[in-house]
């Protein structure tokens, strides 16, 4: 397959991409890694007559720590995130899910704005950063805001992205020490989108889970923060009656397709089975 006929541009700064946005209009589409964007233009599904890449912007890259929190450039990759021992050593659960995404040759390329940005419920950052509690930097002609990731996503390939806007920067912050984490993905292959995943974070205090959030994966248009699940398990040692509990608390809000993945029922039963495996191990890790 062969892209249609497209003007390319690479812009130095910020405010450079942000005007030819601006300037452009809706011809014009913003290239991160690309692996969603170019298969589109492939097939003829995306024609965009501009495409504005953003590799040259030296300033939408790097990881740094910001106070209390870690502040990371859209255009960061998933192999940079690998290779901090910043995110080694503050966001282990981020390492370990950049290491679940696709293969090496697509976390050398793809990028954690591009994961984040474009919407998709089949992508495994978005969850991650409900459960994190992160918050997302946009920039346009307009100005610079700050919107969490909890309010950002709207619908399938939908988000609160406005028109000639750039998603800059990921803050997020630095967890409670001795937390305990794990994202627990099914897959059909290595490689492949979920068929359910489930992100969690917990603390815990004399034995028992003090804080909880948990976030959900390719079980709906958008990526569910499951708060009625986390909330049952506070106070508790995560006995078996517990897990169960919270099982069913979250499959209650799993909206699944049925795909070549499953169906609708098998997709929310293996969620739930999801939820109780990533919730058992971030116990175990928690100081």
């Amino acid at each position: 397959m062969i892209p249609g006929p497209f003007s390319y541009h690479r812009p130095a700064t910020v405010a450079d991409a942000i005007k030819l946005l601006s300037d452009l209009g809706d011809d014009a589409r913003p290239l991160a890694g690309g692996h969603s964007l170019v298969p589109m233009m492939k097939l003829r599904l995306a024609t965009p007559e501009h495409l504005i890449d953003l590799h040259g912007i030296d300033g939408l890259k790097g990881i740094r720590r910001d106070g209390a929190n870690i502040v990371i450039g859209a255009m960061t990759t998933q192999h940079d995130l690998l290779a901090s021992s910043e995110i080694a050593g503050s966001l282990p659960i981020l390492h370990e899910t950049a290491l679940l995404i696709a293969d090496p040759q697509v976390r050398y390329r793809g990028t954690l704005g591009g994961n984040v940005a474009n919407g998709d419920p089949g992508n495994d950052m978005p969850a991650l950063m409900l459960t994190l509690g992160a918050s997302y930097r946009l920039e346009g002609a307009s100005g610079v805001r700050d919107i969490a990731a909890s309010e950002f996503y709207q619908g399938a390939y939908f988000t609160a992205l406005e028109p000639g806007e750039i998603l800059t920067s990921i803050l997020i912050p630095v967890p409670a020490a001795g937390h305990g984490h794990a994202y627990e993905k099914l897959k059909r292959k290595v490689g492949d989108y979920a068929t359910a995943a489930a992100a969690v974070m917990l603390t815990k205090a004399n034995g028992k889970v003090a804080t909880c959030a948990i976030g959900l994966t390719n079980l709906s248009e958008t990526p569910l923060s499951a708060d009625a699940a986390a909330k049952l398990v506070i106070g508790t040692s995560l006995d078996d009656a517990t897990l169960k509990n919270a099982a069913a608390a979250a499959s209650a809000i799993m909206s699944p397709a049925a795909d070549a993945r499953g169906p609708v029922e098998y997709r929310k039963h293996v969620g739930g089975i999801m939820v109780m495996r990533a919730l058992q191990r971030a116990f175990a890790k928690a100081a």
